[in-house]
């Protein structure tokens, strides 16, 4: 890095020749590197007194040295962060408003508590990504974009999933989405009023059959639960207790059958217990057991008339 240059040949006495290029030190000469010229010039002129110094440079200097010492001790100790907040909240950072926007089911609470904010959590040590990806862990949100807005102030804009129906599961009651993704138990409030839907399977096969049941609002506004059977096909328990037994292939047709029958003769306000619309060349309906005595009472009569008939003549 350094190179000696011969012996000094001024006469004893002389001042040296001043250069550019090297610095004299007693009897050597040394030619510095291109970068440590200037620095080296301006140290030794205030060392020679050519340079005056301002006051109070040491102590500016000695508090600028333990400012230094403390920031490189918290980063190895793993406190920059802390630092940071303390710091810029101090400066006016902290975090003093946070607007949340599409949020229905998200409470304002939750969003906080994800956020974990405490007050003097600094704007500027905030991570947008770090809190994105904690919002967006929360059961209802589907996707949410976090900004940061200076001087103290976060905007939270979120899209929400959208529940489709209650899934009973055995003894579990879970709110899912179109895709059959759990959302969220079942705890009642505005959930109640979803279609209910049970069984295994039930959860992957409701989009289709919410699809196909919209096209007759009649027959779903007086259906009280979804029921799938063998995941093969559907049972439409209405809230009357009939049982609406749709086939595994056809559930289109079938539904505008029944949709006609009832339209018709009044099917599904009479005593019937099911209507079975698995076989595609008929309709079978079961009557309730005490329709089923009427009807036994109604034929013995029936019968019995002839016969009264005929002793009378």
């Amino acid at each position: 890095m350094f190179a000696l240059k011969g012996k000094n040949t001024h006469r004893r006495g002389a001042a040296p020749m001043s250069s550019d290029r090297s610095v004299a030190f007693g009897r050597f000469r040394m030619v510095l590197p291109k970068f440590l010229r200037k620095p080296v010039r301006v140290f030794l002129r205030v060392v020679d007194g050519e340079v005056s110094v301002p006051n109070h440079i040491g102590t500016i200097g000695a508090v600028a040295f333990l400012a230094l010492t403390g920031a490189y001790g918290a980063i190895l100790g793993g406190h920059a962060p802390e630092v940071v907040k303390v710091t810029t909240s101090t400066f006016g950072f902290a975090i003093e408003d946070v607007k949340v926007v599409g949020n229905k089911e998200t409470s304002e609470i939750d969003i906080l508590g994800a956020l974990g904010l405490d007050g003097e959590t600094s704007l500027v040590g905030l991570s947008a990504s770090d809190a994105q990806a904690a919002v967006a862990g929360l059961p209802w949100v589907e996707s949410v974009d976090v900004f940061k807005v200076y001087p103290n102030t976060i905007q939270i804009s979120i899209h929400e999933r959208t529940a489709l129906a209650v899934w009973q599961n055995g003894t579990e009651l879970n709110v899912i989405d179109a895709d059959g993704r759990i959302i969220v138990p079942f705890t009642g409030g505005r959930s109640a009023l979803l279609p209910l839907v049970i069984g295994a399977g039930a959860d992957q096969q409701v989009k289709l059959l919410m699809a196909q049941m919209a096209a007759y609002p009649k027959i779903a506004q007086d259906v009280r639960a979804y029921a799938r059977v063998g995941d093969r096909r559907w049972d439409l328990v209405l809230k009357n207790g009939v049982t609406l037994m749709l086939p595994e292939h056809g559930v289109s047709e079938a539904l505008a059958d029944i949709a006609g029958m009832e339209a018709k003769a009044g099917l599904l306000s009479r005593d019937i217990a099911s209507v079975d619309l698995r076989l595609d060349d008929r309709v079978v309906v079961k009557l309730t057991p005490e329709a089923m005595v009427q009807r036994v009472e109604y034929l013995k009569a029936r019968d019995k008339a002839p016969k009264r008939s005929e002793k009378r003549v």
